[in-house]
């Protein structure tokens, strides 16, 4: 069966002794994706002396509104610690959807076409990039790369079916300032 890759979360810091580590959640179903027993592939940051290449849940919980979870291969702070920065994929298959209409996977907005509120076309999605604030990348139509926050106030709508992501431009988001020119 095909898959997609799907980022669910990154690791934070060490909480407690015992391996504990806070999670970033990036995802709606944290229920579903850090569930005991799931396998979770881990991608370490750049020069992260990191060696995990997946990480298996052993238990989570809740505290204070942060996931907390346990992972079988970190056995004590140290080890918590050195995970810091790993960012967790699942693969789900290939026609999984979220569950709210309003969330999209990666995969979903690549290769998307790029238009204006009156429809003009700016570019294509090559990317997106996770972090404190998810970011369209967007090639636009004149080579230039650009980043987009993926937030309503400037991204208010995302059509699957039509293939197009409207954006509420402004000189220099996806179109160039006028002195660039």
């Amino acid at each position: 069966m095909e898959t997609i890759d799907v980022v669910v979360g990154r690791i934070g810091k060490p909480h407690g002794l015992r391996g504990e580590v806070t999670i970033d959640v990036r995802t709606d179903e944290p229920g579903l994706r850090f569930a005991d027993g799931a396998v979770l592939e881990a991608e370490a940051p750049r020069g992260a002396a990191a060696t995990w290449r997946s990480l298996q849940v052993a238990r989570t919980r809740w505290h204070q509104g942060v996931l907390l979870v346990t992972f079988e291969e970190l056995a004590d702070r140290n080890a918590a610690e050195a995970a810091r920065g790993i960012v967790l994929h699942a693969q789900l298959p290939a026609d999984a959807r979220p569950e709210d209409p309003e969330e999209f996977y990666d995969h979903q907005l690549v290769g998307l076409a790029v238009v204006d509120t009156d429809g003009t076309a700016l570019g294509t999605i090559t990317s997106v990039v996770h972090g404190a604030q998810d970011l369209l990348g967007v090639k636009a139509l004149d080579g230039r790369d650009t980043l987009v926050p993926f937030v309503a106030a400037l991204v208010p709508e995302v059509d699957l079916a039509a293939g197009r992501v409207v954006v509420a431009d402004r000189p220099g988001l996806v179109s160039p300032l006028p002195d660039d020119d």
